[in-house]
């Protein structure tokens, strides 16, 4: 069956670090879909339609008369959207499929671990926990280059506090020594994983970013912490 595909206007466009912005795209008048939080959308612009390009939604299921989508500065689609795309343009939008979704039971722990602009379904994942008061327990794990770096820094840090089930930590692989950061540094490694668990078997594990960050995860959840492989979601961003 084909998917809905419909243009939709870019109603915000909204700065999130240098070489990453988040679009607010508008549902049309009438326009209905049954979608889940974690899912993405496939876009392309009305002038280069055979060239597209699928996001991860950063909104939640519950986000209703809008998607939104952030991206980062990367190849064609991405370098056109972050320099270009303002409030008013359109974009050709194929609904939301996808597999990489939040397991929110009670009594799970998401433990979340991204790389860069990876980090943009799980916005999704506290979202929809958070406003539907879920005890969910939700660990994010982000690796950065530097605090320049950090997407979404202020939103996470609101949201620990709305919501006592939600921590997010942050890494950072590149400061200098002279940088005044007192957070941690370096890759995200399994010493570090492991002080996260409390519970194996309630502990689901989500990579998302850059394939060599994904396969690290793999390795480390999957050989080091000798976690079931049923017990992983991965999606890899190129």
């Amino acid at each position: 069956m084909a998917k809905k595909t419909v243009e939709m206007e870019i109603e915000e466009v909204r700065t999130e670090i240098s070489d990453t912005k988040t679009l607010k795209l508008k549902w049309p008048e009438g326009y209905e879909v049954d979608f889940k939080t974690g899912q993405f959308i496939t876009v392309s612009w009305p002038d280069t339609p055979k060239y597209r390009r699928a996001y991860s939604l950063s909104s939640c299921a519950l986000d209703r008369d809008f998607f939104e989508i952030t991206v980062k500065r990367d190849g064609q689609m991405g370098t056109r959207i972050v320099d270009w795309a303002k409030a008013g343009d359109r974009l050709v939008v194929i609904e939301p499929v996808g597999k990489f979704l939040p397991v929110l039971e009670p009594d799970a722990h998401l433990l979340c671990i991204a790389g860069g602009s990876g980090v943009t379904p799980f916005r999704g994942f506290v979202r929809e926990a958070t406003r539907r008061g879920l005890k969910t327990r939700i660990t994010i794990l982000y690796s950065v280059r530097t605090t320049q770096d950090i997407i979404f820094e202020t939103e996470f840090k609101a949201l620990e506090k709305e919501n006592p089930n939600f921590h997010f930590h942050v890494t950072c692989t590149r400061l200098t020594d002279s940088d005044p950061w007192t957070g941690r540094r370096g890759r995200i490694d399994s010493e570090w994983v492991q002080s996260m668990i409390e519970d194996r078997e309630k502990t689901v594990f989500y990579a998302c970013g850059p394939n060599d960050l994904v396969l690290r995860t793999e390795e480390l959840v999957l050989k080091d912490l000798g976690i079931p492989e049923n017990r992983i979601k991965t999606e890899k961003w190129g």
